[in-house]
């Protein structure tokens, strides 16, 4: 079964909500110019819906950076606002985000949504905000759209007040904390105002639920669609040709390169699954900071730069998509020697979404099957596996991308530790992983 098989939007997500009054939002959307949108896809700026996605040290950057994203898609005015004394947050998993504000700054401001992610301490240090308590309180009396995820409907809403007369889920650790008699197992539960979900895995599916209460159900499918979110018999989880043991006798070592315009759910998502699994993992900038400026313009802090993460070697270099982030790749000579001397030694590489292209443009898909995002599979010259969401060949595995990204980490993890942590890793984070993947 895919990490994400979803029913078709109209039925995963649930109808019984309320949509909310149009308003108009003072601060607009920045989207970077080198995305292209979808035509009819994005609301005019007069239905722009201002939404706070607060912050805090150890929140869960999965399901931080999938709301914000999504959300934005969708043209929602939002803010992700940190609860520390500063804006630089480091998420559960280890990555470090630069949020937009301060949730100080967000204290006389009016929302249309607050949305809560996860994660351990981040849902502590979440409940511990007194302005964020005092926002979501108002948010909630004044019957406007409020929700958690993962840890942060127990941790947080719950000491809150905020759970009376609600049926509410969450991660299946904190499930015990709720009173019984309220609590459903569902990923997502949507109780008046209020909206629930368990994990990191349920994010997409939370996301989507929430742009369907603010702005319809058309443009929450238009979304999942972009996202490439399939129904589990459209397509094939995984393909592999050429099969070839990945292992090793040491900690393996992941590099993953990241330049402005990178697609941050793609790179959050597999250094969160990777890190899980306990890969040693180096996020390396191609720019002259450290901070990169992803596609939906959520800030990310590198773990060094390219040129000094280009003194060690890896077992696996992963290109996350994008294009404008991808072409950066392309015309880097350190990452371009690393990928070469990478394919010459026979260890693992790969790309996901736009940046497959790049690896053909510098001949590493050679008489290898791969895959790529529909909109840049055509680019591929050689064998393509257009039907899977994740192929493997050899020592290559490249991705669709976005939301495939969870099948596409775990793939990894499979290959280097087997199905057992795998299964474990996505126990964690509320996906189910078979046998049969």
């Amino acid at each position: 079964m895919s990490a994400l098989s979803l029913r078709p939007l109209s039925c995963a997500l649930l109808s019984a909500v309320d949509p909310r009054p149009k308003s108009t939002s003072r601060r607009t959307s920045k989207k970077p110019t080198s995305i292209t949108p979808l035509p009819n896809l994005t609301p005019s700026s007069s239905l722009s819906k201002k939404v706070l996605v607060p912050i805090g040290l150890g929140s869960e950057e999965m399901e931080a950076v999938i709301m914000v994203d999504v959300l934005r898609r969708a043209g929602a005015d939002v803010l992700l606002a940190s609860v520390e004394e500063g804006l630089e947050v480091e998420g559960s998993s280890g990555t470090k985000l630069v949020a937009d504000v301060c949730i100080s700054d967000c204290a006389d401001e009016v929302f249309d949504l607050v949305a809560l992610p996860g994660g351990m301490p981040g849902s502590a240090r979440l409940r511990d905000c007194e302005i964020l308590r005092e926002i979501t309180s108002k948010q909630a009396e004044e019957k406007r759209l409020y929700g958690a995820i993962c840890a942060a409907p127990a941790v947080a809403l719950l000491p809150w007040g905020l759970l009376k007369g609600k049926q509410i889920t969450c991660h299946p650790a904190f499930i015990g904390k709720l009173p019984s008699f309220r609590t459903v197992k569902s990923d997502i539960k949507v109780s008046g105002e209020l909206t629930t979900s368990r994990g990191p895995g349920t994010a997409f599916q939370f996301a989507l639920s929430l742009v369907e209460q603010l702005f319809g159900v058309p443009l929450a499918e238009d979304v999942g669609e972009t996202l490439l979110l399939h129904n589990e018999d459209c397509y094939q989880t995984k393909e592999e040709f050429n099969q070839t043991e990945w292992s090793f006798d040491h900690t393996p070592r992941v590099l993953i390169p990241i330049a402005h315009g990178s697609m941050e759910m793609e790179v959050i998502i597999l250094v969160d699954i990777l890190r899980r699994a306990r890969v040693n993992v180096v996020v390396a900038s191609m720019e002259k900071s450290t901070e990169i400026v992803a596609s939906y313009q959520t800030k990310i802090v590198a773990d060094k730069f390219i040129g000094d993460a280009s003194k060690s070697t890896y077992d696996l270099i992963i290109l996350p998509g994008e294009h404008t982030g991808a072409e950066r790749f392309h015309e880097s000579k350190i990452l371009k020697r690393l990928l070469k001397e990478q394919k010459e030694a026979g260890r693992i590489y790969g790309g996901t979404g736009s940046s497959p292209s790049i690896l053909q443009k510098q001949g590493l898909l050679k008489d290898k099957v791969a895959t790529a995002h529909p909109a840049f599979v055509s680019k591929l010259t050689g064998k393509v596996a257009d039907a899977a969401g994740v192929v493997i060949d050899g020592k290559l595995i490249t991705g669709r991308g976005l939301a495939t990204m969870v099948d596409f980490s775990l793939a990894i993890v499979n290959k280097l530790f087997g199905n057992g942590r795998a299964k474990s890793v996505g126990e964690g984070i509320v996906v189910e992983y078979g046998t049969s993947r």
